[in-house]
């Protein structure tokens, strides 16, 4: 049976086949919703004919719809129309795949599924009682407690997760220098970063050596290449300089800044994770209850920035000696990369049977 994931952001569209085969193509949803359709069914064509389509999203939080029940609707619609030879089913965060008309009933389960999708597919990897998917993408991490293999949130909608520090909305790629820090060391003293779309991680990144270059790339904050010397100009603007006034040494040197502060931020929220149990017992509970100290998790990390991943979990010093398992060295980067559509893919294969 072919079945193909399809993971359907806002910003990105991600394609997987069970085969391991993958794609991603950018598009900015929020600009053209109307081509969603016709974007899908490009996406859908590299690939043999499916006898199952399987979804998940978070494009219903766009803001070219006015609720999430209008965007999950529209999304649903549009791959409808896109794979319409095909069985399509949906992922929700009740652990089963659904009807796209059973999904439209139930919006607010289907919305943002992704990372359970996700989570309830790697999370067979673990096998201990206290497990970590961490997934950072180009826009968010997802830090998804695992209880022998399962998902154990403390929320399930993505409002819920940022409160209990489940998702943090800061990535890799997408995020905007201004909303990782407020100012930056320039020269002997500490200089505002303008509240303006200058600059990205993604910038940040390039000129750190973690993203390769990509000249074809011009999904950045000013449409010009993903390459380092665009990456020069972009981060100079963000402290209202060009690049003649910030040379290359100073723009690394800011970036360094910036990924240390993300870094400590995702940390924070690690930490508030790791606080429940039974992932962490402290020492005093331990001796009144004669019970020893949970055992440290076994942890998944995936995503495009796995990269970061790896450096926040060797860095805690909760984690510094855990097992960590890295999908993109146990599959291959394009799959971990597109994780949630291969997940949603290799689940379907398992559950699901096509219409003929």
């Amino acid at each position: 049976m072919n079945v193909v994931g399809l993971d359907i952001g806002g910003a990105n569209i991600k394609a997987a086949g069970v085969d391991g085969r993958t794609t991603s193509e950018a598009f900015a949803l929020w600009k053209d919703p109307v081509r969603l359709s016709a974007v899908l069914r490009d996406v859908l064509a590299r690939f043999s004919a499916p006898d199952v389509i399987a979804i998940t999203m978070t494009a219903e939080l766009a803001d070219c719809f006015d609720t999430k029940r209008d965007g999950v609707h529209a999304v649903l619609d549009a791959v409808i129309d896109a794979g319409r030879f095909a069985r399509i089913v949906v992922w929700q965060t009740g652990a089963e795949f659904v009807e796209t008309d059973v999904a439209k009933e139930i919006p607010l389960l289907v919305a943002a599924a992704n990372w359970h999708a996700l989570a309830t597919w790697a999370g067979r990897l673990v096998t201990d009682e206290a497990g970590l998917l961490v997934d950072v993408g180009s826009t968010t991490v997802d830090i998804i407690p695992l209880h022998f293999g399962v998902p154990a949130t403390l929320g399930m909608t993505d409002c819920e997760r940022l409160q209990a520090g489940e998702l943090v909305y800061s990535g890799v790629r997408r995020t905007p220098v201004c909303a990782v820090a407020h100012a930056v060391p320039f020269g002997r003293a500490y200089c505002p970063l303008a509240a303006e779309l200058f600059a990205t991680t993604l910038d940040v990144y390039l000129l750190l050596g973690k993203i390769p270059e990509n000249a074809t790339d011009t999904n950045t904050a000013d449409g010009r290449s993903a390459t380092i010397a665009a990456a020069h100009q972009r981060l100079a603007r963000a402290v209202c300089c060009d690049q003649t006034e910030l040379p290359i040494d100073q723009a690394r040197s800011i970036a360094r800044f910036l990924a240390d502060v993300q870094r400590q931020r995702i940390n924070g929220a690690l930490a508030k994770v790791l606080s429940r149990r039974p992932f962490t017992m402290s020492n005093a509970d331990s001796r009144e209850s004669e019970v020893p100290t949970a055992a440290k998790p076994h942890v998944v990390i995936s995503g495009s920035g796995s990269f970061l991943a790896s450096h926040v979990i060797r860095s805690n010093t909760t984690l510094c000696d855990v097992t960590v398992t890295d999908l993109s060295e146990l599959l291959n980067c394009s799959i971990a990369e597109t994780a949630c559509a291969f997940a949603v893919a290799r689940l379907a294969q398992e559950r699901i049977r096509p219409l003929n």
